[in-house]
């Protein structure tokens, strides 16, 4: 039989691999009784694990959420996926978790063992964060958001709009999205009575909350690209739509998510609806797609596109032979 410690670990895995396990398949898998069973769960209630039973045919335990925190059993993978978890949140865009993920992180690699560390360091060597200067959002204000989706509950917060101006807003929250460079949250307002996209950065929450709402179908399947559409029609001074001839997957291998809302068509091309607020910028992105393309819009895109290209092929000429100046050999 296995040391209790030993069967304690190996127990406490494989409540936490299925929903629901008999009393009977455990005991079958530890190779020990039922009742070594039912007081090895007891041992780990003991520990703070919230470990639900049921009992009669159709019984079982199944591992619940607790009222603290008890010691985690993590894979190799699952450790390695929380290390580097960590680390992006430490210098990520939520204010005040860094210190927090440092914290946890240096907690988590003193329990891991050699063969785990050395694959956390060799990944901290070689990456390097390229994570956009975006402005950060306070954590308590994505907890109260995101616990008040969970539950279908009305948000009152104070919202500051581009024009600095402060207005209180009262909405269903739907969901939050993240862009890589900030934090948005698509939600009912009810006063427009309508969609509406918020800067969780400029949001403010109200406690308490307000009432229980039946969750409404979202304006589009795809929240994200809703979201992304919406922030880029107000967010940026030009809104170039180009269609590439090229498919919809060999486009997106080759630009970020973020980049904008590309649209495939039966045809073979997509449309790829994009910001920016200098279109010699769009222009030097077009490049890096480095596929066959057409500008939708708008036309001063395409102007500087033929001056550009007026400048390029001058510039591809093989140099003309320049007379010697005086006194140079």
């Amino acid at each position: 039989m296995l040391d209790t410690s030993v069967r304690l670990l190996r127990l406490l895995s494989l409540l936490q691999v299925r929903r629901e396990w008999s009393g009977a398949d455990l005991a079958a898998r530890l190779d020990v009784t039922t009742r070594t069973v039912r007081n090895d769960v007891e041992r780990l209630r003991l520990l703070g694990y919230e470990v639900r039973s049921r009992t009669g045919t159709a019984g079982g335990y199944r591992l619940a959420a607790g009222s603290e925190l008890p010691p985690l059993l993590l894979d190799d993978d699952e450790a390695v996926a929380v290390a580097v978890g960590l680390q992006a949140a430490a210098a990520g865009s939520v204010t005040g978790i860094e210190e927090t993920s440092v914290r946890a992180l240096a907690t988590l690699e003193r329990s891991l063992p050699s063969r785990l560390r050395h694959r956390v360091d060799a990944l901290r060597q070689a990456t390097v964060s390229a994570a956009a200067g975006g402005p950060t959002v306070d954590a308590a204000v994505l907890t109260a958001v995101s616990t008040a989706i969970a539950r279908s509950e009305r948000v009152r917060f104070d919202y500051t709009g581009r024009d600095g101006l402060a207005t209180l807003r009262d909405v269903e929250p739907h969901r939050l999205v993240y862009t890589g460079r900030r934090w948005y949250l698509l939600a009912w307002d009810t006063a427009r009575e309508d969609w509406r996209t918020f800067r969780a950065d400029r949001m403010a929450p109200r406690t308490p909350g307000g009432p229980r709402f039946t969750p409404r179908e979202p304006p589009e399947p795809d929240v994200a690209q809703h979201v992304v559409r919406g922030v880029g029609s107000t967010a940026w001074h030009h809104r170039p739509r180009i269609r590439f001839l090229a498919p919809s997957t060999e486009v997106a291998a080759r630009v970020t998510a973020t980049a904008g809302v590309l649209t495939g068509s039966d045809d073979g091309t997509c449309v790829l609806e994009t910001g920016s607020d200098s279109l010699i910028d769009v222009a030097g992105f077009l490049a890096t797609v480095d596929l066959p393309f057409e500008v939708l819009d708008p036309p001063e895109l395409r102007d500087l596109l033929r001056r550009l290209a007026d400048l390029y092929s001058a510039g591809s000429r093989e140099p003309a032979d320049r007379p010697v100046e005086p006194g140079r050999s």
